[in-house]
Protein backbone atom coordinates (compact mmCIF):
# COMPACT_ATOMS: atom_id res chain seq x y z
CA UNK A 1 0.00 0.00 0.00
CA UNK A 2 0.87 3.58 -0.49
CA UNK A 3 2.43 6.16 1.81
CA UNK A 4 -0.69 8.12 2.07
CA UNK A 5 -1.60 11.32 4.58
CA UNK A 6 -2.84 10.63 7.29
CA UNK A 7 -6.31 11.55 7.15
CA UNK A 8 -6.70 9.68 3.77
CA UNK A 9 -4.91 6.57 5.33
CA UNK A 10 -7.32 6.59 7.63
CA UNK A 11 -9.91 7.14 5.67
CA UNK A 12 -8.56 4.06 3.58
CA UNK A 13 -8.51 1.80 6.46
CA UNK A 14 -12.11 2.41 7.26
CA UNK A 15 -12.97 1.15 4.44
CA UNK A 16 -10.49 -1.97 4.51
CA UNK A 17 -11.65 -2.68 7.70
CA UNK A 18 -15.23 -3.96 6.98
CA UNK A 19 -16.25 -6.39 4.91
CA UNK A 20 -16.45 -5.53 0.87
CA UNK A 21 -20.47 -5.95 1.26
CA UNK A 22 -20.44 -2.86 3.40
CA UNK A 23 -17.96 -0.71 1.44
CA UNK A 24 -20.41 0.97 -1.07
CA UNK A 25 -22.59 1.80 1.84
CA UNK A 26 -19.38 3.48 3.79
CA UNK A 27 -19.45 5.51 0.35
CA UNK A 28 -22.69 6.43 0.79
CA UNK A 29 -22.88 7.69 3.99
CA UNK A 30 -19.40 9.91 3.07
CA UNK A 31 -22.18 11.20 0.46
CA UNK A 32 -23.84 12.73 3.29
CA UNK A 33 -21.35 14.22 4.61
CA UNK A 34 -20.12 16.18 2.10
CA UNK A 35 -19.16 19.30 3.69
CA UNK A 36 -21.21 22.32 2.49
CA UNK A 37 -19.55 25.15 0.34
CA UNK A 38 -18.97 28.62 2.24
CA UNK A 39 -20.97 31.58 1.30
CA UNK A 40 -18.10 33.17 -0.24
CA UNK A 41 -18.32 30.16 -2.91
CA UNK A 42 -21.64 31.30 -3.94
CA UNK A 43 -20.31 33.41 -7.07
CA UNK A 44 -17.17 31.15 -7.78
CA UNK A 45 -17.28 29.09 -10.53
CA UNK A 46 -15.89 25.28 -10.02
CA UNK A 47 -14.41 23.68 -12.39
CA UNK A 48 -16.66 20.31 -13.44
CA UNK A 49 -14.91 17.08 -13.50
CA UNK A 50 -15.55 15.56 -16.77
CA UNK A 51 -14.29 12.49 -16.08
CA UNK A 52 -17.63 11.95 -13.67
CA UNK A 53 -20.87 10.64 -15.29
CA UNK A 54 -22.75 12.88 -12.64
CA UNK A 55 -22.34 16.69 -12.38
CA UNK A 56 -19.38 17.65 -9.76
CA UNK A 57 -17.51 20.39 -9.44
CA UNK A 58 -14.51 21.20 -7.60
CA UNK A 59 -12.47 23.96 -6.70
CA UNK A 60 -9.13 24.74 -4.26
CA UNK A 61 -7.46 27.53 -2.64
CA UNK A 62 -3.79 27.36 -1.57
CA UNK A 63 -2.65 29.81 1.19
CA UNK A 64 0.32 29.53 2.76
CA UNK A 65 1.14 26.14 1.53
CA UNK A 66 -1.63 25.15 2.86
CA UNK A 67 -4.82 23.29 0.30
CA UNK A 68 -8.27 23.78 0.86
CA UNK A 69 -10.59 22.03 -1.27
CA UNK A 70 -14.19 22.52 -2.28
CA UNK A 71 -16.43 20.20 -3.83
CA UNK A 72 -20.33 20.26 -5.05
CA UNK A 73 -22.23 17.44 -6.26
CA UNK A 74 -25.71 16.72 -6.04
CA UNK A 75 -27.45 14.23 -3.83
CA UNK A 76 -29.54 12.34 -6.83
CA UNK A 77 -25.43 11.18 -6.93
CA UNK A 78 -24.50 9.69 -3.94
CA UNK A 79 -21.64 7.21 -5.30
CA UNK A 80 -20.00 10.56 -6.62
CA UNK A 81 -21.03 12.59 -3.85
CA UNK A 82 -19.13 10.20 -1.04
CA UNK A 83 -16.17 10.20 -3.62
CA UNK A 84 -15.90 14.17 -3.46
CA UNK A 85 -16.47 14.09 0.05
CA UNK A 86 -13.60 11.39 0.60
CA UNK A 87 -11.19 13.84 -1.40
CA UNK A 88 -12.39 17.06 0.62
CA UNK A 89 -12.35 15.65 3.83
CA UNK A 90 -8.82 13.54 3.29
CA UNK A 91 -7.27 16.33 1.32
CA UNK A 92 -8.63 19.74 3.18
CA UNK A 93 -6.28 21.38 4.92
CA UNK A 94 -3.06 19.05 3.74
CA UNK A 95 0.46 20.88 3.18
CA UNK A 96 0.78 21.07 -1.04
CA UNK A 97 3.21 18.59 -0.81
CA UNK A 98 1.52 15.85 0.47
CA UNK A 99 -1.88 16.75 -2.01
CA UNK A 100 0.89 16.44 -5.02
CA UNK A 101 2.07 12.77 -3.37
CA UNK A 102 -0.91 11.18 -3.79
CA UNK A 103 -1.21 8.31 -5.92
CA UNK A 104 -3.56 8.57 -9.15
CA UNK A 105 -4.74 5.24 -8.05
CA UNK A 106 -5.86 6.28 -4.56
CA UNK A 107 -9.48 4.77 -5.30
CA UNK A 108 -8.46 1.75 -5.99
CA UNK A 109 -6.84 1.44 -2.14
CA UNK A 110 -10.28 1.97 -1.22
CA UNK A 111 -11.49 -1.75 -2.00
CA UNK A 112 -14.45 -0.64 -3.72
CA UNK A 113 -13.76 -2.43 -6.98
CA UNK A 114 -16.23 -4.38 -7.10
CA UNK A 115 -19.18 -2.05 -5.62
CA UNK A 116 -18.17 0.43 -8.31
CA UNK A 117 -17.99 0.44 -12.28
CA UNK A 118 -14.95 0.75 -13.84
CA UNK A 119 -16.41 4.26 -15.29
CA UNK A 120 -17.21 5.45 -11.55
CA UNK A 121 -13.42 4.78 -10.86
CA UNK A 122 -12.00 6.49 -13.20
CA UNK A 123 -14.64 9.74 -12.78
CA UNK A 124 -12.58 9.13 -9.12
CA UNK A 125 -9.23 9.43 -10.20
CA UNK A 126 -10.13 12.48 -12.33
CA UNK A 127 -11.44 14.46 -9.39
CA UNK A 128 -8.41 13.47 -7.68
CA UNK A 129 -6.16 14.57 -10.95
CA UNK A 130 -8.11 18.07 -11.03
CA UNK A 131 -7.42 18.77 -7.61
CA UNK A 132 -3.64 17.75 -8.08
CA UNK A 133 -3.20 20.16 -10.94
CA UNK A 134 -5.16 23.36 -9.51
CA UNK A 135 -3.16 23.20 -6.50
CA UNK A 136 0.22 22.56 -9.64
CA UNK A 137 -0.89 25.73 -11.29
CA UNK A 138 -2.06 27.90 -7.62
CA UNK A 139 1.50 27.19 -6.49
CA UNK A 140 2.94 27.53 -10.12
Amino acid sequence: MTQLPQQLAEIRDDFLAIPERERLTLLLEFSDELPEVPERFRDVEFERVIECQSPVFITTEVHDGTVRLFAKAPPEAPTTRGFASVLVQGIDGLPVSEVLGIPADFPFELGITKQVSPLRLNGMVGMLGRVQRQVREATA
